[in-house]
């Protein structure tokens, strides 16, 4: 790296853009923050279904708490927004405050010519193994979940995950549960044993399915079953836990450090999966990833949007020592979101390299992102579930 600092009596945030990005199955939005020295960050504000509206809450909210201040202030932007809000929390809320804290980073690491592990405590590792999501969109029938998993392995992948009971409800016949093993079956079948699976609830069962559910799936010792139950009943989470012999995975739709204290404290999952464009930011999750660590709790970021999400949890991966396993869609998602960005993570050998670049190691390429604009398509993978 070539030894360049910026003056921090200089560094001064002048305005705040957003990006909406359409893709086929889903819309992204990508948040740049300008200063006074030329340096920017950019940051992710993805929320299924309903980035438009953390697009507004940007624009409506950049004057009360970002322009003219000081980025390197992320603690005390981070509180500005939490507590001066009326409504703390919630999704569309806490997106917006993790967007903001991830390019308040970007641009700290930039103007210091850092990667923003080093300034979190360093690096712990190298690389950090990938599982791939995404892979199983258009799968119908156990057939081509097999035919689509093989493909999966092809890529060098050693772990990957999916959902097999989608469109099914709370409670399920015994049809549909057959039908959803039979699924998991072929997956296995297609992988084999040296390759681990994971399975995915969408939290959507009761608690005594759940219970059965993992029961069925014990013969395929999969590495975790996500959010067998819904993320807003500890107690059902609790019940299925101590009932089940698999690893329980949950935290997508937590937020903050206040949110996941009860979950990580009753000890009642495996894998803790806090997502840092919706749980506060880079900072927020590292210190939820603390919490964890002292209950001996690993964490396995939930990562379903863009590569600037991606690169973020491989920055938090570099620094973070209980950190577990990573969610990449890189290879199942629409090509041409690797143009829209200098800097495109890849998967190599079923691993991310922990990059090295200042900040968080790309920029915004904004004439390729206006030919992809934002297309309305609210992608919902309960459009035709029962209750």
């Amino acid at each position: 790296m070539e030894n360049r600092f910026i003056s921090r009596k200089n560094l001064v945030i002048t305005d705040v853009k957003t990006f909406l990005i359409g893709t086929e199955r889903k819309d992204l939005l990508w948040v740049k923050i300008e200063t006074d020295s030329g340096i920017s960050g950019v940051g992710e504000g993805t929320l299924e279904g309903k980035s438009y509206l953390v697009s507004q809450v940007v624009s409506n909210l950049k004057t009360r708490h970002l322009i003219g201040k000081d980025p390197f202030n992320v603690e005390e932007i981070w509180l500005s927004i939490y507590r001066n809000e009326y409504w703390q929390g919630g999704p569309v809320m806490m997106t917006y405050l993790s967007a903001v804290e991830i390019a308040l980073w970007d641009i700290i690491g930039k103007a210091l010519n850092q990667p923003v592990w080093r300034l979190l405590g360093g690096k712990v590792r190298d690389h950090i193994r990938a599982y791939a999501n995404g892979w199983s969109f258009g799968a119908k029938d156990p057939q081509s979940y097999y035919e689509k998993a093989k493909e999966v392995v092809s890529k060098g992948y050693s772990a990957l995950k999916f959902d097999p009971f989608a469109p099914y409800g709370r409670e399920l016949s015994i049809q549909e549960k057959m039908k959803s093993i039979e699924i998991v079956e072929a997956v296995y079948s297609a992988v084999g044993e040296k390759i681990e699976i994971m399975i995915e609830g969408h939290g959507r069962f009761g608690t005594d399915t759940a219970i059965e559910i993992s029961r069925m799936l014990e013969r395929f010792n999969p590495f975790w079953f996500e959010e067998p139950v819904s993320y807003d009943n500890l107690d059902a989470i609790e019940r299925v836990y101590k009932k089940s012999n698999i690893r329980i995975a949950a935290g997508e739709r937590l937020y903050s450090k206040y949110g996941f204290r009860d979950i990580i404290k009753r000890g009642c999952v495996g894998v803790i999966q806090p997502d840092p464009t919706h749980a506060g930011g880079i900072l927020e999750v590292k210190k939820i990833a603390a919490m964890a660590d002292a209950e001996y709790i690993p964490v396995a970021l939930h990562n379903p949007s863009g590569p600037i999400s991606t690169s973020v949890c491989l920055q938090i991966a570099g620094c973070t020592t209980n950190y577990l396993i990573q969610e990449a869609f890189q290879d199942f998602d629409v090509p041409y979101l690797k143009d829209l960005v200098t800097w495109y993570p890849k998967v190599i050998d079923g691993f991310f390299e922990i990059p090295d670049r200042p900040g968080l190691g790309l920029e915004l390429v904004e004439d390729a992102i206006l030919e992809h604009p934002y297309q309305s398509k609210d992608f919902n993978i309960w459009v035709g579930n029962k209750l």
